[in-house]
């Protein structure tokens, strides 16, 4: 027990120290080659920091620990909305584009109805479970593909002149590949122990999904999106937590169904509508002034913690 306590510090450490880099690395090679931070954000940043969502529902999967693979990924997602956005609003003002709100918060939405669709039918039909099959998964992946492919068309006609560009340095790979193999491992510890520490205390699979393994596995976006808002780089914090949402239910859901089809319930079913009303909701708050603050942020925060008695006390 006090080594998985001292393991989950660690976890900790690792993931504020290598965010701090992987923002570094990664804001100043999106200057370097011309290409805007909300591309890189959406992309690579989303993609390393849903790493261990990715680890962990992929591995549940295997296993057959369906509880932990589907929520692991419903759970991170309700989390990146309102817990990292949140507590991110409160170290800065997250401004974002237009653009973003049309695009790509629209198909982050649109993961969620797509989700639904593909989960509601065991409901309307009565059935106590259901399933995300391997043709549900392939599916998934085929719009993460179309997803990702408006993204590098885009990033075409947003390229920067040359002149507007700034020096690149090798060094920033380093330290992108660095920084994400310390959130990646952070990230880990942090889950892996607190799981431990919470079936230590008798707490169920599905309660251990929805709160501590979603959580855990949202730390890297916690982190790297506060880090980014404290250095002004919105665009990354926004970016990262949309990205990685649209990732989560495209990329690991899509991965993890084919790997082995996840079974669910009636619970996990409910869980998916709160997600997507949760994304309403942060919607029309960003949609207002394109804009999260100090007095959206506590919103946001206590719309989390009251998902999290829900799940406690169900």
């Amino acid at each position: 027990m006090i080594l998985n306590i001292m393991l989950l510090i660690i976890g900790f450490v690792l993931l504020v120290k290598c965010a701090d880099i992987f923002v570094d690395g990664c804001s100043n090679i999106a200057r370097a080659l011309g290409i805007s931070s909300i591309i890189i954000g959406l992309t690579i940043v989303a993609f390393g920091t849903s790493a261990p969502e990715a680890a962990v529902s992929i591995i549940a999967s295997l296993k057959g620990n369906n509880d932990i693979s589907i929520g692991n990924v419903v759970g991170s997602n309700i989390c990146n909305l309102l817990l990292v956005l949140g507590i991110s609003g409160l170290f800065g003002k997250l401004t974002t584009k237009k653009n973003v709100i049309a695009r790509d918060y629209v198909y982050s939405l649109f993961s969620y109805l797509v989700l639904f669709i593909l989960t509601v039918g065991f409901f309307l039909t009565g059935k106590t479970t259901g399933t995300i099959t391997r043709t549900d998964g392939l599916i998934l992946l085929c719009f993460l593909a179309i997803y990702l492919y408006s993204l590098l068309f885009d990033a075409k006609k947003t390229t920067k002149k040359k002149e507007e560009r700034g020096e690149f340095h090798f060094k920033y790979i380093i330290f992108i590949i660095i920084g994400l193999a310390g959130i990646v491992g952070g990230g880990q510890l942090v889950v892996n122990n607190a799981k431990a520490i919470a079936t230590f205390l008798g707490v169920g699979d599905n309660v251990i999904a929805l709160t501590v393994v979603a959580i855990g596995t949202s730390l890297p976006e916690l982190v790297t999106s506060v880090v980014a808002a404290r250095k002004g780089e919105c665009d990354i914090a926004i970016g990262n937590v949309i990205g990685s949402n649209i990732f989560n239910i495209f990329f690991i859901l899509g991965l993890s169904s084919i790997v082995s089809p996840i079974s669910f319930g009636l619970e996990t079913f409910i869980d998916i509508i709160i997600m997507g009303i949760a994304g309403i909701i942060v919607f029309f708050f960003v949609l207002k002034n394109y804009r999260i603050g100090n007095k959206k942020g506590p919103i946001m925060i206590t719309l989390y913690i009251l998902y999290t008695i829900y799940i406690l006390i169900r």
